[in-house]
């Protein structure tokens, strides 16, 4: 006589005596398992199941947890270069001997049902609550939040540079291009706020640091580049 069982998502042409290498299973060497799906019952008499064959039942004694042969996988994406890896790996299985096929009397056996070790067993799962039960009353609102205290007063702008030109000083602005950061737009926008000049911009204070910040659109940038140190620098030189 044989079966034909399911167990982990495959099927398996069984007879007692047969050794199987089967999904892992939650038990522990030595223990007898019970596999419950049994699709078919195989001898003088076949029974095929509708899908399972009722009340029969495949037992087997454990005998080891053990893990199947490395599988190298191996991953290539296409037109990425230096995207090649190798991955290995080694799947769980449970060592099983047949010891007995049960044509009937499955329930009465008193054998634990063969499940996965990432499985639970229907008997273990909760009963659902009766349709009957009311639910929870619902939450009730979260009180009204304060209103927000009144925003503070925008911090001030800065102060207008006391130094800015109407234009060039003889005609002949200085080259503002030098300062890291300042390029010809950036310059073009320093003369149109009246900055011609290395020590005009060497004497700005940080109020009017800021103020320029607010004007030229960036905030932080003229102390990030470290302007009034360069810009000093070149006034110097030019002395």
């Amino acid at each position: 006589m044989f079966a034909v069982l399911k167990t982990g998502g495959k099927q398996y042409r069984v007879q007692p005596g047969d050794v199987l290498r089967v999904e892992r299973l939650a038990a522990d060497a030595g223990d007898t398992v019970q596999f419950n799906d049994v699709l078919m019952l195989g001898g003088d008499t076949p029974v095929v199941g509708t899908p399972m064959v009722a009340d029969a039942a495949v037992q087997a004694l454990v005998i080891d947890q053990i893990k199947a042969d490395k599988v190298i996988h191996f991953v290539k994406r296409r037109r990425k270069h230096s995207s090649q890896r190798t991955k290995g790996h080694r799947q769980k299985l449970t060592l099983v001997r047949v010891t007995e096929i049960l044509a009937s009397g499955a329930e009465a056996s008193g054998v634990k049902a063969a499940v996965g070790s990432g499985s639970v067993p229907r008997s273990a799962l909760p009963a659902a609550a009766p349709a009957s039960t009311p639910k929870a009353a619902p939450k009730a609102k979260a009180a009204a939040k304060p209103a927000k205290a009144e925003t503070a007063a925008p911090a001030a702008e800065g102060a207008k540079p006391a130094n800015l030109l109407s234009a060039a000083r003889d005609g002949q602005p200085d080259d503002l291009k030098r300062i890291s950061g300042v390029g010809p737009k950036l310059e073009g926008l320093l003369h149109e706020n009246g900055v011609f000049h290395f020590d005009q911009i060497a004497a700005w204070t940080p109020a009017e640091i800021a103020y320029m910040d607010d004007k030229l659109s960036f905030k932080g940038r003229i102390e990030r580049d470290g302007w009034i140190a360069q810009a000093a620098q070149f006034a110097a030189e030019k002395e």
